[in-house]
């Protein structure tokens, strides 16, 4: 009888097991085929910043060792390197761009069941999860299929510095167990490896630093006997770090700090303080929630799936309140799941007290997704004992939300599922071969354009053909030094006996160009192609400085 009951149970075991991993394999499959189908269908466009990487990538494949993404010092090129390794197995292509991150994703599906595990003790509540991001919003679709430089990076490294720092906790309780000596030496290694590659990741580093903090004080254990493994992390930190610090000790602090709080955002905000505060406040909570919660695309105020909104709304409201009320009556694993809620109040407090709370495009918010699928798929499992497999159609429910939201962005192409929140820099990119073979037929190689047209038309060229980034896209003709992103461009421009001028949605500078033209006595030809406006043909090399155009306000 004995034998019969373990068998029995063993059996049970093995089907139950057998179906969580082909659930986790339906995700995997799902996310894996979502993002196929995005990329083979021309969906997301390829933009400037994404060519920046594309470029990072070629030039490390001919000796380059850039620390940081072209023109800004606080995202790390670990993104470019994985790229130019993509780039010399597969060739120089998009897709091979899309393709790292791909594979991060799955990375970060597959820690995020692992944490499912460890923050809510079920490996149901992280297969779950999986399956509600392997549909996810169209902002998390969005910057986890193009790159800009180490979205896709930031979260993995997250979820795993979130998981090492359970597991050091873990040790802390048991009583005759300890962490592993490679571990601590692991989490800071990881925490220095976010901090170069996409200082995001502190909003994963210090609320993992607080909670193994106050798991130390709980514990028993002695200080003293802790003393190397914290010098093994801080080792870590330094060895994950070393290219920041490199960076840092050569070109000063300053610079990198600021860079890392946001200063290149704090430009365009309001002098005043409370301005700012109300500004960020106010951003958060129009245009980070409807993002965040898929009700909006980040590029514009459009609903996506509106008859479905008041049910996801509801929904949302009902996993908070499930989460608080559980958090007061003591969940077990009560720790790991404030963990969680910690990452997302850093986020929140992040986007209040820093420049970046001014930025509307809704990427800074991805850190959440993870932690809000966790919660989203515990409440399901907890209904599911009293609806029985009814319960899932709530996850169902949010899965064909997500995907009638990006069907509907798919479907408004272009712009599709762009990087793009600004209207006039929405370039549909798809003549840009055209533009190319005309560049080329007529030998105008070198010249004058926008930071959206200057990269892509670099990289997809071949570097062939170098138009730097000196016209502004801004209507109202704002233009910043920061979109003169490579300098070796601007050498090969300045030199050169020709020069043409490429502009895109933008009247009023074609306008500007025609009348200054003239008034140098310049004879020029026009060309129209898609949005792509080329003035040719120039009789003599005419440089921006000479007609107002490349320089700042203080030039």
């Amino acid at each position: 009888m004995t034998c019969e009951w373990w068998g029995t149970r063993l059996k049970l075991t093995l089907m139950n097991s057998w179906q969580l991993w082909t659930t986790a394999g339906v995700a995997f499959c799902l996310a894996a085929g979502l993002k196929l189908w995005i990329i083979l269908k021309g969906w997301a466009p390829f933009n400037a910043d994404e060519a920046i990487v594309a470029l990072m990538a070629r030039h490390i494949l001919h000796g380059a060792r850039p620390v940081f993404f072209y023109g800004q010092a606080y995202m790390g090129s670990l993104d470019a390197f994985l790229v130019a390794a993509a780039f010399a197995w597969f060739g120089e292509h998009v897709w091979a761009i899309r393709l790292v991150q791909g594979v991060l994703y799955l990375g970060f599906l597959s820690t995020t069941i692992c944490i499912g595990r460890r923050a809510f003790g079920s490996w149901s509540v992280g297969v779950l999860a999986a399956i509600l991001l392997a549909i996810p919003t169209v902002n998390v679709t969005l910057y986890t299929t193009v790159s800009l430089g180490g979205y896709g990076e930031a979260l993995l490294i997250g979820n795993l510095i979130l998981l090492a720092a359970m597991r050091l906790a873990e040790s802390f309780r048991s009583e005759n167990g300890s962490a592993t000596l490679w571990l601590w030496l692991g989490l800071g290694f990881l925490v220095g490896l976010g901090l170069w590659a996409f200082g995001l990741t502190l909003v994963f580093s210090l609320p993992a630093g607080v909670y193994l903090l106050i798991q130390l004080r709980r514990s028993s254990r002695n200080v003293d006997r802790l003393l190397l493994p914290l010098a093994l992390s801080i080792v870590g930190g330094l060895i994950g770090a070393a290219p920041w610090w490199g960076y840092a000790l050569k070109y000063g602090f300053v610079r990198l700090v600021s860079e890392l709080g946001g200063g290149a955002i704090a430009s365009v905000e309001p002098s005043g303080w409370l301005a700012r505060v109300s500004g960020r406040l106010l951003g958060l909570s129009l245009l980070g929630s409807t993002v965040t919660l898929g009700l909006r695309p980040p590029w514009t105020a459009s609903w996506l799936a509106l008859p479905l909104a008041p049910f996801i709304l509801f929904f949302w409201t009902a996993a908070a309140g499930y989460t608080w009320r559980g958090l007061r009556s003591g969940f077990p694993r009560r720790a790991e799941r404030l963990l969680l809620l910690g990452v997302m109040a850093t986020v929140l407090l992040g986007m209040i007290g820093t420049p970046f709370g001014a930025d509307p495009s809704g990427r800074y918010f991805l850190p959440l997704a993870a932690p809000m699928s966790l919660f989203a798929a515990a409440m399901i499992l907890h209904l599911r004992r009293r609806w029985g497999n009814w319960a899932f159609m709530l996850a169902g429910l949010l899965l064909v939300f997500h995907l009638w939201g990006t069907l509907q962005c798919i479907q408004r192409f272009p712009p599709g599922i762009t990087t793009q929140y600004y209207a006039p820099s929405q370039v549909d990119q798809r003549r840009m071969p055209d533009l190319i073979a005309f560049l080329e037929k007529h030998g105008e190689r070198r010249g004058y354009t926008n930071y959206w047209v200057a990269y892509p038309l670099a990289f997809l060229s071949q570097e062939k053909i170098i138009f730097v980034p000196r016209l502004p896209y801004h209507l109202d003709f704002r233009y910043t030094p920061r979109d003169d992103r490579y300098a070796p461009y601007d050498d090969v421009v300045a030199q050169s006996e020709r020069t043409a001028y490429i502009c895109t949605n933008h009247p009023e500078l074609e306008a500007y160009l025609r009348q200054k033209f003239h008034q140098l006595g310049v004879s020029w030809k026009e060309e129209r192609i898609g949005d792509y406006q080329i003035f040719y043909g120039l009789s003599r090399p005419v440089r921006p400085e000479e007609i107002g155009l490349g320089l700042t306000a203080g030039d």
